[in-house]
């Protein structure tokens, strides 16, 4: 079969990377890709209108359409394709709605019982910063809508939170994203992220990941959308999966079905693991990036036919997915300054030696092929990936890599993995 997969990051490239691993697969486009995936895969434009893209699909028998990222999602890429008879992987513009509405997810949560963090949404500045005054407590400022990982703003004091409150509703800087802002209570804790393909009513579980998203070592710094992740993640035990399925997944995936919504694709649930027990962060109704570095090269099974019984409702029939022992590490290789203004066009050398290291896979994230070189061209730049017997090993191996790796002012956080080495 053909596949198209629809992005142009490090989760597009491990998707097509794991694809192109399927005995069931004659060749894979991508849309737009980026250098990595260009070794893979061949890249075609990104057509301004989706149903350019359906048409161009339908002209060269495609028989599955993946799609990586958030914003094609919410806007609605999946319906356009469904409308046609095609085969596209991810949930409608409705069920989409879990990510791309902080608000709508939260109103979801309450009604149906789901633990997470106490909030308001506001639409009015100065009415957020009296709720914030009032709490006299640290709190998170979310934009509602998409914002690429960076509409989270910590507010640990009134001055920060009154300021996040100003960018984002007066200022705008998320756009339309930022119509209106969740307030929600800072929770303590360990972040986890749960990942489950669903075809809305059956729900098959990943092994478990976290992700490390602040920018430098020690959780410090600006939110990124990601500077490192590992899989396994020994926060999630036994018990806290199958809590998180009984009391999060299911509950989110049934509520969603009973209001006519029903949601195929994936589930990612971004988790705070307090000491109240688990609370939910976040939905998204896409693979996390960078988590789907550590999460694919540890699936044993074929993918395709999970993704395509996600669209058929027949997932149930895939309950035994197996997966490798090995652990697996990613480290973010990003542009000097990320996430705030950085260059692109930098020359990157050493990416044949990292590959070269034991168990190491360079995904590429942000990077395009000029002339001879490729270069730069995003805030995250590569996600160095390793897959070892152990998670202190997948680590190691990961840092060779990026050792290995060379462009100006590249930089990577050194910690990945601190909290579950340090359970050791």
């Amino acid at each position: 079969m053909k596949i198209l997969v629809v992005g142009q990051g490090g989760r597009e490239h491990t998707l097509v990377w794991k694809l192109a691993q399927s005995p069931l697969v004659e060749k894979i486009y991508c849309a737009p890709g980026n250098a990595g995936i260009a070794q893979i895969a061949e890249s075609i434009p990104m057509p301004d209108q989706f149903t350019e893209l359906a048409d161009w699909a339908e002209s060269q028998d495609i028989a599955l359409t993946v799609v990586g990222p958030e914003a094609p999602l919410a806007e609605g890429i999946v319906d356009v394709f469904r409308e046609r008879g095609l085969k596209a992987f991810g949930p409608d513009k409705q069920a989409a709605r879990l990510e791309a509405s902080k608000d709508f997810a939260k109103r979801l949560m309450l009604e149906k019982g789901i633990p997470t963090a106490e909030h308001q949404t506001f639409t009015d500045a100065e009415e957020a910063m009296a709720y914030i005054e009032d709490r006299n407590a640290p709190v998170f400022v979310k934009a509602d809508g998409l914002a690429a990982g960076k509409g989270v703003i910590p507010g640990r004091t009134f001055k920060e939170a009154s300021q996040a409150v100003t960018a984002i509703l007066v200022d705008k800087a998320f756009g339309n994203a930022g119509d209106s802002v969740v307030i929600e209570e800072e929770l303590i804790g360990e972040e986890a992220s749960f990942t489950v393909l669903t075809d809305g009513t059956y729900c098959l579980p990943f092994v478990s990941s976290q992700d490390h998203k602040m920018s430098h070592d020690g959780d410090t710094g600006k939110n990124t959308g990601g500077m490192g992740a590992y899989s396994p993640a020994p926060v999630i035990t036994p018990e806290l999966h199958n809590y998180v399925m009984e009391r999060v997944v299911y509950p989110t995936v049934n509520g969603m079905a009973g209001i006519g919504s029903p949601f195929k694709g994936v589930l990612y649930v971004g988790l705070m693991i307090t000491d109240a027990g688990p609370k939910v962060l976040e939905f998204n109704c896409r693979f996390g990036d960078p988590e789907t570095q550590v999460l694919l090269p540890r699936l044993k099974s074929d993918l395709v036919p999970l993704l395509i019984a996600c669209i058929d409702g027949t997932l149930e029939q895939h309950a035994d997915t197996q997966w490798y022992d090995e652990a697996a590490a990613c480290v973010v290789m990003a542009s000097g300054g990320y996430p705030d203004p950085y260059q692109t066009g930098i020359v990157i050398t050493g990416l044949e030696n990292a590959d070269a290291i034991e168990g190491v896979t360079v995904f590429h994230a942000g990077t395009k092929q000029n002339d001879e070189n490729i270069v730069t061209d995003g805030g995250r730049v590569l996600g160095v990936t390793a897959l070892s017997g152990g998670l202190h090993d997948a680590i190691q191996q990961a840092y060779k890599g990026v050792s290995a790796i060379h462009f100006d002012k590249a930089h990577a956080r050194s910690d990945i993995g601190y909290r579950a080495l340090g359970r050791d």
